[in-house]
């Protein structure tokens, strides 16, 4: 079959197998990728199962202990109280009155570790509990933790999009922590400023939701923060693998080949840099709930097997993306590009949309969509860093969400919106986030190339 028919045949197969069956996503997403090398003429069949093991094996070997060990951080950050600590401290500094910036910042710093599901059930209830304090602007709240959430989940490691990404575009992951912090804060400008809109322009209900009672947001509001840790300890799981990580990219940059660099190298490492992060945020947990190591021990295995399905379902996407890629779909996007004059960071931009809006998944989007573009990349070199491309590509993978997209059920049930409330807040505030961080990527590609 030609390239294009077997791309829309796999992502066929994954909305149909998602959507209409309700297949679990790691099983849709594997019988894509055998369908891709099946309904392909340049995978031989002996071929086709070797190439996708093969292709799955490699995706795990990239980001599986940097997905488990963040999985572990998150979930020591959540029991812990550190969690609820930052967002806390961020409301104190920015005032009642800016709490919605605070929690934009929370729903920011906390998504790389915490994933953007979780974060959003950590902090939906200090939303309510601030529409309980201030008698109104719950859209702006709930949309707020939405928009900072949903920038770090797409474009700033380790979360799994972003991580696999870099792994596939060959981007050094200080280089893509850095470019994604960056290119987000005008992403979370523009989200914010949308979310004040939708704040006015649409009044909502304040409901009961699953969870908390109104009277126990009630005392969430009135808390005493003396049982909680330390803001620095809080922050130290969060703020140490970024500060090691991104000292290996400058060591390297400043000092190559030095001393300074080889050691920078080693602790800079992203597998390093969060095992010695999960051993803080563990020694965090024990000390604040007084847990013995069997206790301790459980917890951690409970956390490590979250984070294992997250590992499947993304090396799952992997093997997609790599199957189309083997089924000559990346070439024949080239050819496509080449004919009507694409550039690079649209075709990204423009193939992780179209992935999103068919699948739902954001992280299944941007891995296809970096495993389809990568060989582009290595065969017709962009005259810019490839980080600016990968930045495209999970800006796109935030436009087209919508009830495909197991995101819009959690921010639809926490929130306490009805389906049309979450389609007129959740979809557009998505792609305004999606078309900022585009143009923001468009723009620093221009001026900034570093090439």
């Amino acid at each position: 079959m030609p390239p294009f028919v077997v791309l829309a045949a796999a992502v066929g197969v994954v909305f149909v197998l998602i959507i209409r069956f309700k297949i679990n996503a790691f099983i849709a997403l594997i019988t894509a990728a055998i369908a891709a090398g099946l309904l392909s003429a340049e995978v031989e069949l002996p071929e086709v199962m070797p190439a996708v093991v093969r292709i799955f094996g490699d995706v795990c070997g990239r980001i599986g202990i940097v997905i488990a060990l963040a999985a572990l951080i998150g979930g020591c950050l959540m029991e812990s109280g550190a969690a609820d600590k930052i967002t806390r401290v961020f409301v104190r500094l920015l005032g009642e009155k800016h709490s919605s910036l605070s929690l934009l910042g929370s729903g920011f710093v906390l998504a790389g570790p915490v994933f953007f599901d979780t974060v959003f059930y950590l902090l939906v209830p200090l939303a309510r509990a601030m529409r309980i304090r201030t008698g109104g602007r719950y859209v702006l709240f709930v949309m707020s933790i939405c928009a900072g959430g949903a920038i770090t989940h797409t474009m700033v490691p380790p979360t799994p999009g972003p991580l696999a990404a870099a792994a596939t575009l060959q981007v050094d992951l200080g280089v893509m922590i850095i470019a994604g912090l960056v290119i987000g804060l005008p992403m979370a400008a523009a989200g914010w400023l949308f979310a004040a809109y939708c704040d006015r322009a649409l009044p909502v209900p304040f409901r009961e939701t699953p969870g908390l009672t109104m009277e126990e947001l009630h005392a969430l509001a009135n808390e005493e923060e003396h049982r909680l840790p330390g803001f620095i300890h809080a922050m130290l799981p969060i703020a140490l693998p970024v500060l090691l990580i991104t000292s290996n990219t400058i060591a390297r940059a400043v000092a190559p080949g030095s001393g300074v660099a080889r050691a920078a190298a080693f602790a800079g490492d992203p597998s390093f840099a969060l095992l010695v992060s999960a051993v803080i945020a563990l020694h965090l947990l024990a000390r604040q709930k007084g847990y013995s190591l069997p206790e301790l021990a459980r917890r951690t295995e409970t956390a490590l097997a979250n984070g294992g399905l997250i590992i499947l379902i993304t090396a799952a996407g992997g093997a997609l993306g790599g199957m189309l890629v083997e089924a000559g779909v990346g070439r024949a996007l080239g050819a496509m590009s080449k004919e009507y004059g694409l550039p690079m960071l649209a075709l990204g931009f423009l193939l992780a949309a179209l992935l999103k809006l068919a699948q739902g998944s954001g992280t299944v989007s941007m891995i296809t969509a970096s495993s389809i573009l990568a060989p582009l990349m290595v065969e017709s070199p962009p005259p810019y860093h490839p980080v600016y491309v990968a930045a495209a590509i999970g800006s796109g993978s935030l436009v087209g969400s919508w009830m495909n997209d197991s995101g819009f059920w959690v921010y639809k049930q926490m929130a306490g919106f009805t389906e049309a409330e979450a389609l007129k807040t959740w979809t557009p505030l998505l792609a305004v986030l999606g078309v900022t961080g585009f143009l923001a990527s468009q723009a620093a590609a221009t001026l900034l190339p570093l090439r």
